[in-house]
């Protein structure tokens, strides 16, 4: 993917008020007091409103005075044609934002995977009802881009409510500001400097992005990353996979569904989703205490593998699957066995969306939830044995 979306909203907690009897006051033998006896209740005091979801907003660090920084907006006016005194302008008002370097860092080492644990977190009865809603309202946008890229409508109903919530949890960041606090002080890591690379490329197409769509760089929200809108589309992905679905005139990962929507089919048909593939994306299978098959795990996000090469290597799946490529993944489970599948292509198409087996699980399972909470009659499941 885009970058796995990370949470990085704000969670408000709303505060619940118990509901009070209206009835008289009476006594311990249940008689009703009179008037005089009654104690006289207080005015209720006046409701507190919610407080509305905060920004998350930097420091002045006056990112222009850096060099690495300077050297950039040298070669980003040079390459794209930019006016060199705007980009300075604009750059006097990029904050550093530490937040989002605290993020970016690797959670601490200790804590084994889980991945129940997590299918919970990402499975749940508020992204399912949400995706019922999302889905009966989008119903014609999503069978379009079924229709035009292959992709099923469980799959993209699945990315958009895992990312998002359908719209619900953004981010609160301004993108400038995260890219640019993470373009040049990326926190101590083994690939800092790559890192730093990459999030200096989705800058430099965040600009040429708001200069296309006529709309300030200042303007665009999203997560600590610079993930925008709906799908949570790093800049690049905006430039190079998001549509104008709706047909409006203009791309709005914000506030079109369906732009949403064809813009996730858009990206997964241009990362390998095969529509010609056969069966569920993924099947449950067994493998032998030998660990002959262990090798099998660490292939990369690719489909390689075909049946018989997996049982001679002593992986067994619970059904049998269709004659295609496949790639053995392990969902680890803490102290808990491991649970082991056989996923074609198209399953790591999706990890080309988030680079993680867990996230492209969840995207399946919870897709498949919404469908059957939908009512589809006959529901073939994208994964055998779920």
């Amino acid at each position: 993917m885009p970058m796995k979306t990370l949470m990085t909203a704000l969670l408000l907690s709303a505060a619940t008020l118990s509901a009070t009897s209206s009835a008289a006051p009476v006594d311990r033998y249940g008689y009703t007091l009179p008037p005089s006896m009654q104690k006289k209740k207080k005015p209720a005091a006046p409701k507190k409103k919610a407080a509305p979801a905060v920004d998350y907003v930097g420091e002045y660090v006056n990112f222009g005075d850096w060099k690495e920084v300077r050297a950039f907006l040298d070669d980003v006016a040079t390459r794209d044609g930019f006016d060199r005194a705007e980009l300075n302008a604009l750059m006097a008002q990029v904050r550093y934002v530490d937040a989002a370097v605290q993020l970016v860092k690797p959670a601490p080492p200790g804590k084994p995977k889980n991945w129940q644990a997590y299918s919970k977190m990402m499975v749940d009865p508020v992204r399912i009802d949400a995706g019922v809603k999302f889905w009966n309202e989008n119903s014609d946008a999503l069978n379009r881009a079924e229709s035009l890229y292959g992709i099923p409508a469980e799959i993209l109903v699945g990315i958009i409510g895992v990312e998002t919530v359908y719209g619900r949890n953004t981010g609160r960041f301004r993108v400038l500001d995260a890219l640019t606090t993470l373009a040049f002080s990326y926190p101590e890591a083994p690939q800092r400097r790559e890192r730093m690379e990459f999030f200096r490329g989705e800058l430099e197409a965040t600009l040429l992005f708001a200069r296309q769509s006529g709309i300030d760089p200042l303007s665009l929200k999203g997560s600590f990353a610079g993930a925008i809108g709906m799908p949570q589309f790093m800049p690049s992905s905006v430039m190079k996979y998001a549509v104008d679905f709706d047909g409006s005139g203009k791309i709005d990962l914000l506030g079109s569904s369906s732009d949403a929507i064809g813009s996730v089919a858009a990206f997964l048909a241009g990362h390998g989703w095969q529509r010609e593939q056969q069966g569920p994306v993924a099947y449950p299978a067994s493998v032998s205490p030998n660990r002959v098959w262990e090798p099998m795990v660490n292939q990369g996000l690719v489909a390689k593998y075909r049946a018989p090469e997996l049982a001679a290597a002593g992986v067994t799946p619970a059904v049998t699957p269709p004659d295609q490529l496949y790639g053995l993944v392990d969902l680890q489970n803490g102290a808990d066995p491991t649970e082991y599948w056989l996923a074609n292509a198209n399953f790591f198409a999706i990890t080309q969306y988030n680079r993680s087996y867990f996230y492209a699980m969840s995207v399946v399972e919870l897709g498949k939830a919404i469908k059957q909470a939908k009512g589809g009659a006959a529901v073939a499941g994208l994964t055998s044995g779920m």
